[in-house]
């Protein structure tokens, strides 16, 4: 009898050592890998615009926020976050970071751009609009996005009729890295 076990114990013994198991995972394993040790991770900043794009906005924000680390509380790491709040409809949050970010002089125009869209949102529309023509003046006019939120803005302003408790049939759509445009459903 302890020759059958010695022999089976030999055997499975040897058939493990040709497997692929052991503490590393296969190179076809459906897992995540793990982290690549000794190499550089990509930029938050770089990660997060990529997530946004894909729409996944919470997956971005957290992207952002590690960027904060590495960069700190910059105009761009400010617009980002500011970005992806209004992603999600978190738009009190958006606007302070917005405005955070609008504070330096290397603000961009689609960082002036969201915060208008912002305050349009939130029914601000005087404010929305002088934004809004900010954004415009520092894009020269060059933006299709920054013209279509301004004439929205305007039009919306000047329609005295316009009714708040109505069913606002509005979509905000991303467009580029950053920038959003308000668009009406049909």
């Amino acid at each position: 009898m302890p020759l059958k076990i010695l022999s089976a114990l030999a055997l499975s013994t040897a058939l493990a050592a040709c497997t692929a198991g052991g503490l590393g995972a296969s190179r076809d394993s459906p897992y995540a890998p793990g982290l690549a040790r000794g190499k550089p991770a990509v930029d938050g900043l770089i990660v997060g615009h990529r997530l946004m794009a894909a729409q996944q906005y919470e997956l971005a924000l957290q992207a952002f926020t590690r960027a904060t680390a590495e960069h700190g509380m910059t105009v761009d790491t400010l617009s980002a976050l500011g970005s992806a709040n209004l992603g999600l409809g978190r738009l009190g949050q958006a606007e302070k970071l917005l405005r955070r970010a609008i504070k330096t002089d290397e603000a961009i125009p689609e960082t002036w751009n969201n915060l208008g869209v912002v305050l349009m949102e939130k029914g601000e529309l005087a404010e929305a609009e002088q934004v809004l023509r900010r954004a415009y003046a520092l894009d020269n006019g060059q933006s299709d996005s920054i013209r279509d939120n301004l004439r929205l803005t305007l039009a919306k302003s000047e329609n005295s009729a316009y009714a708040v408790d109505e069913e606002q049939n509005y979509k905000l759509v991303r467009r580029g890295t950053s920038d959003y445009l308000i668009r009406t459903l049909n």
